[in-house]
């Protein structure tokens, strides 16, 4: 029996999700899709456990697959595994548009979507031919790199199997004293902001699953104890097929929570906001993204100031916590963007956020905007997490655009804002700040050396830096 192991590598820094250990997708449908088809199949998520080199050495072919931040741990351990004479595959974010790059550490790389481009691929592997016929595979030959066109998107997503968590081997992890399971049930974004990628990797076309089949998987999952996270981008940009959702999972009763990811647009419909809650809904993650309105429209969010602040006061009326996402680095950004949005936050009762910092992530427009303007200036994947500044603000110091991140977290989640909480008997929210307030200590005593380099790029002119982050380099582009 052939055997293939997926693996996804870990971050190398902390973020904002480091305790909270929710694999990817991917890895366990085509994990699930190679089983079905009678091959051995391993997966490790190394959050939670770690990569077994010497089991890999016994494997036929190795999946790995990476976002941009972990990228160079991706490269280092397709490398390790190379050397013992294992072809790799790799897929994810960052090589679908880095593919060049990843042929430097792997056999070969997926573009985009990969259970169909996998299935072709395999199929080939199998009867020994050669792979000119498989979707969105790039590979060399004779030493020139070959780029296969890109098939079509999968359009029935009812025919992908539910992901067997078996093959990981760990338990699903805890949160608040519930099982969290990650969940999709749709694909692409019909939105397309200038900062994000997920268009470029899934397209603008909107492809959903059926009610019946998602309905189905929730039924194994259907335990007080459990919380369910669905992963998908965008869980509302079709209002009707989720009222139908909806209304399917209220007359199942099931009995676990849920939470996932919408835009701020979502309080329009407030029928729709209510059906939310009674169907299980606690926690809305919201890309509010800035309360400046030129950034905005800038960012082509097509989303106003005015309509985050009534968004927020909907969803909270109807009982339901927001985890509100802010980024800062935007060129009409300055530090009364930052004072704006650390009032609002603060004074609006969220119960958690995220300051991130504006990362130009290959596949959007902004990297092909900084790209041309010169303006990226650190090399290193590892950094490009949204914790870390890397490249040069139009109107930010790079020493004062972190420091706004930083400054912000520790007003949003600082002593006094706890003791509000405490005394509004917001537990849940005491023990996000408390998680929060630790965090970022650790952030910044695993990060010296680096905000160091920042301080030095800002204040010293023509400053050559080539730090150690971690085991990687930190240098300078």
């Amino acid at each position: 029996m052939p055997k293939i192991i997926f693996i996804e590598p870990k971050a190398s820094n902390l973020h904002i999700y480091s305790q909270y250990k929710l694999p990817r997708l991917g890895l366990f449908i085509l994990g699930t899709l190679m089983k079905n088809r009678g091959w051995e199949v391993e997966v490790f998520y190394e959050e939670a456990r770690k990569i077994d080199f010497p089991m890999t050495s016994d494997a036929d072919l190795v999946g790995v697959s990476t976002i941009t931040s972990t990228a160079p741990r991706a490269y280092m351990v397709a490398d390790k595994i190379r050397k013992a004479g294992i072809p790799v595959i790799m897929g994810g974010a960052h090589v679908t548009f880095m593919a060049e790059e990843a042929l430097e550490h792997a056999d070969f790389v997926i573009r985009g979507e990969g259970e169909i481009a996998l299935m072709a691929f395999v199929d080939a592997w199998e009867k020994g031919d050669d792979y000119k016929n498989v979707p969105n595979l790039s590979y060399k030959k004779e030493g020139k790199s070959i780029h296969n066109p890109k098939g079509p998107a999968i359009t029935e997503l009812d025919q992908l199997p539910f992901p067997d968590f078996k093959l990981l081997n760990f338990k699903h992890n805890q949160i608040a004293g519930h099982t969290t399971i990650p969940i999709q049930t749709s694909r692409g974004c019909p939105f397309n902001c200038s900062f994000c990628s997920v268009t470029g990797m899934f397209g603008r076309k909107y492809r959903f699953r059926s009610t019946q089949n998602i309905i189905e998987e929730l039924r194994m999952y259907n335990r007080r104890k459990n919380h369910i996270f669905f992963y998908d981008d965008n869980f509302a940009a079709n209002h009707k097929r989720l009222k139908t959702l909806l209304t399917a999972m209220v007359r199942e009763k099931f009995k676990f929570t849920w939470s996932t990811q919408v835009r701020a647009d979502i309080y329009k419909n407030r029928e729709l906001v209510k059906l939310m809650h009674k169907a299980g809904c606690r926690v809305l993650y919201i890309g509010l993204e800035s309360l400046n309105p030129l950034s905005l429209k800038a960012i082509e969010k097509k989303q106003t100031v005015a309509e985050i602040k009534t968004a927020v006061k909907v969803i909270q009326r109807n009982g339901i916590h927001i985890h509100g996402m802010f980024i800062y680095g935007f060129d009409d950004d300055d530090w009364s963007t930052v004072k704006k949005t650390v009032k609002f936050a603060t004074h609006a009762g969220l119960t958690s956020t995220q300051f991130l910092i504006l990362t130009p992530l290959p596949g959007s427009k902004f990297y092909k905007k900084m790209t041309s303007e010169k303006r990226l200036l650190f090399k290193d994947w590892t950094l490009y997490d949204a914790h870390h500044v890397v490249f040069k603000p139009a109107k930010f110091t790079l020493s004062a655009l972190q420091k706004a991140q930083m400054l912000s977290h520790r007003k949003f989640y600082s002593w006094k804002q706890s003791l509000k909480k405490l005394f509004q008997f917001k537990l849940f929210d005491l023990s996000i700040a408390h998680y929060a307030r630790k965090l970022n200590r650790l952030w910044k005593q695993r990060n010296r050396t680096f905000l160091k380099a920042v301080d030095l790029l800002t204040y010293k002119k023509n400053a050559k830096i080539v730090y150690k982050l971690g085991r990687y380099s930190l240098n300078l582009a």
